[in-house]
């Protein structure tokens, strides 16, 4: 009775979250001094309503689990006896999953906010907008029907257009906004397409009729087959742009321009998930278009590999992690694609709270760089001025390194179980698919502890560099891939010419790197006999650091729910029989659970590719000693005379497509975004001109016309007979003309 009840009701759920945005606007209306001086104490009850909601979901999610069921209930809204609209909401494995996701992760992320926004002066614009958002993400994910889907859909657009241009001041900020915008209004626009060509096939835009009513559709051949795809195929194109899939990635980037909470809320459970969740929620009808299904494989495959490569060489921490994003994003469609809705689910999961713990670490990176180099991204988040911080920031250290190793693959964090997993089906769907997504994963932990590295090893860079990126010192240089190294007399010849003309070191250092002890010793000369008043980076608050602790146990314990070994009386693999009622739904029958052999020969693979990555940064990028094994691998670089010359072009290329991002953002804006101001200044003038003129051209005619008749028609009788017989006088000629030419 009580679970009717909360089933019945927990269509309040995505309305939880919504007094506090409507207090702080009614409060700032009728209040604003008195708002504005208790600005702190919004943050608390912001708080405890999505802490309500957290639990609402976890409840729901266990009788799940324990029962295995579906509840939907739904209103109907009569327009007239031909058309009915329904609202209602869906209480399902898929939707319980996302609402704890979004619950948990948005509750971390409004507790480690409450103290990093405290000095920022749009504090509560942030909750109002934070808020908002958090409500429309759970509208989106509780939704029965397509409709509601759309109309939450665009909420959730609304708001990241407001967070990601929180500070809008900035032009970067301003352009990085309507970049989101108008790149998500091209998805939409399609998912909206779909929407409607959906309903003029079946007649409903309710889930389960919409599937049932599809399948008889499919069984008797009663269906349009070329515009049942195409209607698919817009469908696809809706989370296309929201999850970033290639080739609509181009905004996620730019949306680290928002606050570093926000970059942690929409690249972990809510913006760019909701086209992983549109995906998995329309999926049996995607399974009936094979070719459909093999479209999202083939995105999913560009993306991740895409993702990875333009994160190789990016210089801002978190335009690294939204690479990061972007490839992960793409290992969950290709497992989408491949059919397998586990394993998707189960990454998206483990991504979550993973890459909400990376986002969160580097905000408190962020936040203690500020005090030391400005508040400016440009500076702050600019990995070359830092390192070092290893011994200023130890908690913050070690959260960073959990979250880089999980999200490596490293075995037993989170990451591992699920990435594991679609690696595996990839070598039963495509053995090419399968060698991109495993030479991806090296990539991943070459890009990630490159991150970790730079960040955390070493000594601080920003003493040893200006911030308008100049070597304060001979004795210092930074590469532009990040790695410090100090100048002797030993150097290598090799260098690489970019295109801006500069020589600078690439992967193969132009000088070595001294011994840590000559190296301190370098520092105290440099700084002798001068006070050093120079600040350090400090760890974090304690409200921030609270929640990237938990966020730290979510990454060592949520794989566990996925594992999947096979055991007598019961499995480990509480995900699948969690997903049994939605994969019920589209007839999945796949067997999950493997036995130790099988999975210690799938795993063995992926995380010897993914050590392969570790190591390779860690030999460019970890400071070690001044040694003979590093002079004589070194120098196995830098011989070969023309061969050299030809890996060095080789990575100048490299570098080039990953630090100028593919050159796709260059395409587009050449491509569109200049032909389309083209053609809008073209429009200009032919407006101005052409159209504008023939309207004052008419205008100028009436009133030379006007002028005219009003002298001939001024009342005077002299003027009357004057035109009269000057009219006379013109027939006249006219008439003798005629006749004398004999017309």
């Amino acid at each position: 009775m009580f679970l009717e009840y909360i089933n019945k009701y927990s269509w309040i759920m995505p309305f939880i979250p919504l007094p506090v945005p409507m207090l702080i606007g009614m409060g700032l209306l009728l209040f604003p001094t008195t708002t504005k001086h208790l600005r702190r104490i919004w943050a608390f009850p912001t708080i405890f309503l999505l802490g309500i909601v957290m639990l609402l979901s976890a409840y729901l999610s266990l009788q799940q689990l324990n029962r295995g069921y579906i509840y939907q209930y739904v209103w109907s809204w009569t327009i007239d006896n031909d058309f009915s609209l329904e609202f209602g909401h869906l209480i399902d494995p898929l939707t319980s999953t996302m609402s704890i996701l979004i619950s948990t992760v948005g509750l971390s992320v409004l507790i480690y906010s409450e103290n990093y926004m405290f000095h920022d002066q749009g504090y509560l614009r942030f909750f109002y907008y934070l808020s908002f958002f958090n409500s429309s993400m759970l509208g989106l994910v509780t939704s029965s029907n397509l409709i509601q889907i759309y109309i939450f859909w665009e909420l959730v657009g609304m708001c990241s257009y407001l967070l990601i241009g929180f500070w809008f001041t900035r032009p970067v900020s301003a352009e990085a906004c309507q970049k989101a915008f108008v790149t998500n209004r091209v998805g939409d626009f399609a998912l909206l397409l779909g929407i409607l060509g959906l309903y003029w096939i079946t007649g409903s835009f309710e889930f389960r009729d919409l599937f049932q009513i599809l399948t008889n559709l499919l069984h008797n051949n009663e269906i349009p087959f070329l515009f049942f795809t195409l209607c698919a195929f817009l469908l696809f194109g809706g989370a296309l742009a929201k999850s970033a899939q290639f080739p609509l990635h181009v905004w996620l980037p730019d949306a680290m321009e928002g606050p570093t909470p926000i970059s942690a809320l929409i690249h972990a459970a809510t913006m760019v998930a909701a086209g992983i969740f549109l995906v998995a929620r329309l999926l049996p009808l995607f399974i009936a278009i094979p070719y459909i299904l093999n479209l999202i494989s083939l995105i999913g495959i560009l993306t991740l590999f895409l993702g990875s490569t333009l994160a190789l060489a990016q210089k801002d921490i978190k335009r690294v992690l939204a690479y990061s994003t972007m490839s992960q994003l793409g290992y969950m469609m290709l497992a989408l694609g491949m059919g397998s809705y586990r394993a998707s689910l189960f990454h998206l999961i483990t991504h979550a709270y993973s890459k909400a713990l990376l986002f969160l670490g580097s905000g408190s990176i962020i936040h203690s760089m500020e005090a030391l180099v400005g508040y400016s991204p440009q500076k702050s988040q600019n990995m070359v001025l830092m390192g070092g911080l290893t011994k200023h920031m130890p908690i913050t250290k070690a959260a960073f390194l959990l979250g880089t190793l999980s999200l490596c693959g490293i075995p037993p964090l989170a990451c591992f179980w699920s990435k594991d997993e679609i690696l595996n089906e990839s070598w039963h769907y495509s053995p090419i698919f399968a060698l991109i997504a495993c030479s991806t994963a090296g990539l991943t932990a070459f890009y990630m502890f490159r991150i970790y590295l730079l960040t955390f090893e070493g000594h601080l860079n920003a003493f040893f560099l200006n911030f308008s990126g100049k070597r304060s010192t001979s004795l210092y240089s930074i590469s532009l891939w990040g790695n410090e190294e100090i100048q002797t007399h030993f150097f290598l010849k090799t260098s690489l010419t970019m295109n801006n003309k500069q020589r600078v070191p690439f992967f193969c250092k132009k000088t070595y790197r001294l011994d840590s002890s000559v190296r301190n010793m370098i520092r105290l000369l440099t700084h002798f006999g001068t006070k050093n008043t120079l600040p350090y980076p400090h760890e974090s608050e304690n409200t921030m650091l609270f929640p990237i602790v938990v966020l730290v146990l979510f990454t060592f314990f949520v794989g566990a729910i996925g594992i999947p070994f096979n055991q007598e009386g019961g499995g480990l693999d509480i995900l699948s029989k969690f997903l049994t009622p939605s994969r019920n739904l589209f007839h999945q029958k796949s067997n999950n659970s493997v036995g130790w052999h099988e999975f210690l020969t799938n795993a063995t693979l992926s995380v010897s590719i993914s050590y392969l990555g570790i190591l390779i940064a860690s030999f460019f990028y970890k400071p070690f000693s001044f040694s003979l094994l590093k002079l004589n691998l070194m120098n196995l670089f830098v011989k070969g005379g023309h061969k050299q010359i030809w890996r060095e072009k080789i990575r100048n290329r490299i570098y080039d497509w990953s630090y100028n991002r593919g050159y796709i953002d260059a395409f587009y804006t050449i491509s569109l975004i200049k032909s389309i101001r083209e053609l809008a200044e073209f429009t200009h003038f032919f407006d101005a001109r052409v159209i504008d003129g023939i309207t004052n051209g008419l205008g100028i005619m009436s009133f030379f016309v006007g002028e005219g008749i009003k002298y001939v028609g001024g009342g005077r009788v002299s003027s009357y007979l004057l035109f009269y017989l000057s009219c006379v006088l013109i027939c006249l000629l006219i008439s003798y003309f005629l006749y004398f030419f004999h017309f």
